[in-house]
């Protein structure tokens, strides 16, 4: 063989591990598993961290869906491949599957559909669903006149979307069709300190939860009707819909420092406000499937814990250490049969997701099945 051959060959070789590095960052190649365990600090429970803290990773906002029913899989965004994507990880192997190859990947309008066979993301200023399989998505819609989405959520049965929209200090809360894109405008306000945030469909029934300038608002989407909930004085850190869409839980932040944060119980038929506990100081919360438990993040400096409060008894159990640089972004979730909570910390590094068990302390339900979407 020629000197001339032996280098070509040689160079040929060298090339080939640039060649596979760069094929397994490509739209719908698996990544090897990173996850790692470790006892907590605090409780010395199992906590399992389940991405690469050398990367930024982030679940999808606590009121969209992230999590499989079975508990299979998950959905979450990270730039390990060099850009924000979304991925899909395999929670018994700890693979995970790149979903996509958007230029503008929005980590904060993303969400599992109810199917789960498909995902909703935005991409810049357009949103799209794409089958989970085949990785091919469908644009829904596009945001125009120099808006840009700042916040999506799915309604159940997966027929309608509650779309939020920014242009400059003017925001916009828009109703979407998804089988053709057709947009309805259900509410806009204007300023930096009258921001529309966290949309949340109501469960069997044809309005939307979202919250604005520290309150909670309640919009029809026939648009007849955009209101203010005469919630507790205070403002609302966060608003979630109960299990049935009856009432409102949202967590209450007092206008006396010195006074506990509270989950607390709003009836939107008939303006009834009731407490349900004080919390240690939750920077954030969620409630599993049937609102019998909740888990929240504190915000105390001294005591940075994820905790659970069962609402019967209103009695808290520590589960973990998060020390988070901002508790409210540690925004915990419950898998849908209530086994296992999902965080988020960057206590390790940049932000990572994290998972412990609790299904010996919470009890297994089952996710109430997607209803028909009242008119």
């Amino acid at each position: 063989m020629s000197l001339a051959n032996k280098c070509s060959r040689r160079l040929f070789l060298a090339s080939i591990p640039g060649v596979c590095v760069a094929a397994t960052t490509g739209k719908g190649n698996v990544s090897p598993s990173v996850v790692s365990r470790y006892a907590d600090p605090t409780t010395e429970f199992a906590v399992f961290r389940l991405t690469d803290p050398n990367h930024t990773s982030a679940l999808p906002p606590h009121y969209a869906r992230a999590v499989s029913r079975k508990g299979n899989f998950l959905i979450y965004a990270s730039d390990e491949s060099g850009s924000t994507q979304a991925y899909r990880l395999d929670l018994k192997s700890g693979q995970a599957r790149l979903l996509t190859d958007a230029e503008d990947f929005n980590p904060a309008c993303f969400t599992l559909a109810a199917n789960e066979r498909s995902f909703c993301y935005v991409d810049g200023v357009r949103f799209y669903l794409s089958s989970l399989t085949s990785l091919r998505p469908r644009q829904v819609y596009q945001s125009l006149e120099g808006y840009r989405p700042t916040g999506l959520n799915l309604t159940d049965d997966g027929l309608s979307a509650a779309l939020i929209e920014k242009k400059g200090s003017h925001y916009r809360l828009q109703w979407i069709r998804m089988m053709d894109g057709m947009a309805a405008t259900l509410a806009e306000s204007d300023g930096e300190d009258d921001e529309i945030s966290d949309p949340v469909p109501r469960p069997r029934r044809a309005s939307v939860l979202y919250r604005q300038a520290g309150g909670v608002w309640l919009a029809n989407v026939d648009g007849k009707q955009n209101y203010r909930l005469r919630l507790a004085d205070g403002h609302a850190a966060a608003a979630i819909w109960s299990p049935d869409g009856r009432t409102v839980l949202y967590l209450n932040v007092p206008p006396d420092l010195h006074k506990l944060r509270n989950i607390r119980e709003f009836t939107a038929d008939s303006n009834e406000d009731k407490a349900i506990s004080d919390t240690t100081q939750y920077a954030c919360f969620e409630r599993n499937a049937n609102g019998s438990v909740f888990v929240g993040a504190s915000g105390s400096k001294a005591s940075p814990h994820v905790l659970l409060l069962v609402r019967s008894v209103g009695r808290e159990f520590t589960l973990c250490e998060h020390r988070a640089s901002d508790p409210v972004k540690v925004s915990p979730i419950f898998s849908p049969n209530s086994q296992n909570v999902f965080f988020a910390s960057d206590q390790h590094g940049k932000p990572a997701i994290y998972r412990i068990a609790v299904d010996k302390l919470v009890e297994t339900t089952e996710e109430t099945p997607p209803a028909p979407e009242r008119k």
